[in-house]
This record gives structure tokens, sequence and C-alpha cells, in this order.
């Protein structure tokens, strides 16, 4: 094996890391990750490190589980990938079957493709293509919240446009409505507190009248339910989402729920919208689908939507669109049993379960100074960083606090990535309560340090 300086000069030399300052990554000596035992990952020089993260939000029992292993083998002893363009698949079709027994039951068909980007982009095609079908092509525009993040091919930078990660592709973007984001901490510009529900009436009402002036054109309201990853794990006010629900069946657009985060069990429920028990029109899942072994992504629609679809060939009522690794054997093969372990261990309970013990895990780190605010929603945490508590004045970006800290956890064992000054704690699913608490005891030695 080659050695890890060869390694990391070999990748100075070649790659091109996603969300990383490559200048300051040419400069450091970076981790060069080689294997995954259970809940560690293990560098080139044999050190081990909990995956605090479930490497970037989707490994959900862990690495290297048998049962995952054992049935990718089994599908590799019969075929890795053919096409579904004018195909079937036996693996696509049988994990349809069992994803449908646990979405939203108003849901009834599943469009796959590779990545939460792409199950976006579906849905807001989808939904475009729905409304031209019904002869009212004139809904052809959306209504997203200003924290949002769909991801980062066009529509999806476009519904859920982030400055930092997307200002120079602006000029490529579609019309899109924005709606302010329930955030309660950081509501009042003035750094006073805010009352969660008031938060989250003035937002819905600020949706109302977006959707009174425009709701003739509004093909769909785009949503992440419950959480807001990317935004730095904001936790919209109980209520919110079902508000959102209620006015796109007043104005008659179509609620698209993407789930690529929050599902499979993040948030102490299957899918996080079953918290305030919305059925959405069209939803997105992706990262958790596989256990977080292979690129896998669905759009879940109605049957409504589905059934303006169908038609002869000439009446152009088909959807064009599709991915060559779309239904992937393999990464099927893996999501089938990823969601048998689910049933195996009861999972989501324990999802329940550990995040209770883990909110009082977390009451060590809340009085530290420079704590803004802890925001969790079952294993989904975000611990913000704050220069003044009191004034929840933000420490100036240049310092990169956040990611000094993540830097200094790493000597501690464990893993973990910023959202700006946000620390994110993402474990797999599976993760044993000690090692939830080492997680925690290395963030709150390291924030004390500040």
């Amino acid at each position: 094996m080659p050695t890890t300086q060869t390694l990391r000069d070999l990748d100075k030399k070649y790659l091109w890391h996603p969300f990383t300052h490559m200048q300051q990554w040419l400069a450091d000596d970076p981790l060069v990750i080689i294997a995954g035992d259970g809940m560690e990952l293990i560098d080139s020089d044999g050190q081990r490190y909990l995956d605090g993260v479930s490497s970037l939000w989707c490994n959900v029992h862990g690495h290297r589980v048998a049962e995952i292993d054992q049935a990718i083998r089994d599908q590799l002893d019969k075929i890795a990938h053919s096409t579904m363009l004018g195909l079937a698949s036996q693996p696509a079709i049988e994990l349809a079957a069992r994803l449908m027994s646990i979405v939203p039951n108003n849901l009834s068909r599943i469009f796959y493709s590779d990545a939460g980007a792409t199950a976006a982009e579906i849905a807001f095609k989808l939904a475009v293509q729905y409304w031209h079908n019904r002869g009212r092509g004139e809904k052809n525009q959306f209504i997203g919240l200003t924290e949002a993040y769909h991801g980062d091919t066009t529509g999806s930078m476009s519904v859920g446009r982030t400055t930092a990660f997307h200002r120079p592709y602006f000029p490529l973007l579609f019309q899109v409505h924005f709606a302010p984001t329930p955030f309660v901490y950081r509501f009042n510009g003035d750094g006073s507190a805010a009352d969660a529900q008031q938060v989250r009436d003035a937002c819905l009402n600020q949706m109302r009248q977006i959707l009174q002036q425009h709701h003739q054109n509004i093909a769909a309201v785009c949503v992440e339910p419950i959480v807001q990853g990317a935004a730095g794990m904001i936790i919209q006010p109980t209520g919110y989402l079902a508000g959102v629900r209620a006015l796109c069946d007043e104005y008659d657009v179509l609620l698209i729920c993407d789930e690529v985060a929050t599902g499979f069990g993040r948030t102490g429920r299957m899918f996080a919208c079953e918290h305030e028990q919305v059925q959405p029109d069209l939803m997105c899942v992706a990262k958790g689908i596989t256990g977080g072994y292979l690129p896998l992504a669905a759009t879940f629609a109605t049957d409504e939507i589905f059934q303006t679809f169908l038609g002869q060939p000439e009446e152009g009522r088909t959807f064009y669109h599709g991915h060559t690794y779309t239904g992937n054997p393999l990464a099927c093969a893996a999501a089938l049993a990823s969601l048998d372990l689910f049933a195996k261990h009861d999972l989501v309970n324990q999802v329940q379960h550990k995040a209770s013990i883990l909110t009082k895990m977390l009451q060590e780190i809340s009085p530290l100074q420079p704590v803004g605010e802890i925001r969790q929603k079952g294993l989904m945490v975000g611990i913000e960083l704050v220069a003044d508590r009191a004034a929840k004045k933000p420490f100036d970006p240049r310092q990169r606090v956040g990611a000094q800290v993540c830097t200094a956890i790493r000597r501690h064992g464990v893993i973990i990535r910023p959202l700006g000054d946000t620390l994110v704690l993402m474990p797999p699913l599976a993760m044993p309560i000690d090692d939830l608490q080492r997680i925690v005891d290395a963030v709150k030695l390291e924030i004390s340090r500040l």
C-alpha cells in the first residue's frame, strides 16, 4: 500500500474536493480514509475515528455491515446494472414495493435517480409538467425558503439558493419566490428573544401573501420538513409544516417535501413530515435510503399527479427524464437490506430513545459561553458558536472557529463537520450510547478551550 504521504501528494496533485477551500486543503495534511469498521473510520496510519457525521449524513447502520455487504455480493452474482429505460428490474421492483409500505400513504409512485439534487430536480419537473398536462402551463413557478438548500444542480440551486455557495450561478437560475425561514433563534435581528409561535405565524403569513399575489403562477412550495439541515440545523416551530400544507391546499399548489437529509429515521420518525401528519404531493429521498452504501435517490408522487402523465405518445404527456443508473440493482439490493435492518432492530424507536439521552448529554454543553444555541431533532444536532452569547453576535467568519474546533476534535478520535460556526453532530442511527457520549465529551472539551 502507498504511504500516507504518497497518497496525500497524489490527492493534492489531482483531486478537487467538494465544498472545500482548496488553497487551505493544499496547505494541510488531510486524513486519508482507507477503511471503516462499525461506527469508526480508519485512516492510512491506522488511526480510528468515530464517524460523527455519518459520512455526510447518509450512514445508518455503520460501516461493513454484514447483512448489507452480503446483499450486494449476492446481487453481484446476478447483475451489477441494467437500464430501466424500456426494461424492468427485479431489485428496483421489490424496493419500490417495500418503500411504498413506509412512505405517507397518499404517495403511490416512485421515480428513481442517484442523488438528492436529482431527486429534487425530478420533483420540480414533475410539478411543472403536472400543471402543463392539466392545461395550466402558467403554473410554472415555485416558492422556496430563504435558508433552504436542495442541492447544486440548476433547479435545486434555483429553489434553494445559498449566496455563499451559489452566487456565481445566479444568472443561470429560474425565478423563485422566497418566503422567510422560521429561524426562531435569529428571527429578531437585534438579538432579542423571539416567541416560536409568533415566528411561525409571521412566516406563514408572509407565505400566504406570496400565494395571494402569485398562486395562479405557482406550481409548488418546496420545503425541507421540520429541519433545514445545511442552513445550520434550523428546527421549524411546531405547526409550521402543517401550516404550509394548509396554505398549499387553500391556494391549489403542490407541496414538495425534501426529505433527503431528514428521511429514514434521522428525526425520530421514518420521515420528518410524519411529525405533523403531513402528506406531501411529491417527496424526495436519498442519503440514508441505502444505509449510506451506494448512490440512490427517489422521488415519490401521488396517483393524481401520475394520472396526468398517462395518454397516447402523440399527446405529449410522457415524462421525458431519466438517469443512466436509475434503479441500479446493487444500490436497490443495499436499500432492501437496510430496510430489513430497520425492522429487525426497531431502529426508528431506537432513535427516539437515543435522542432523549443525547438531549441530556447536550445539556452539559449548553452553558458554555461560546454556545449560542443547541438545536436538536432526533439524531440531527447543530451547536451554534457565537462570539457574544448575550447579543448572539457571530464570530468573524475569517476566524473559521467552527472548522478549527472540528479539527481539534479529531485529537479525540472523533470526526464531525461544521456548517460555518455551527457544529453538526449527525451520527449513524445505530451508534451506541457510549459512542455518543464520546462525541459529546470531545465537543465539550474543545468548545471550552475557545
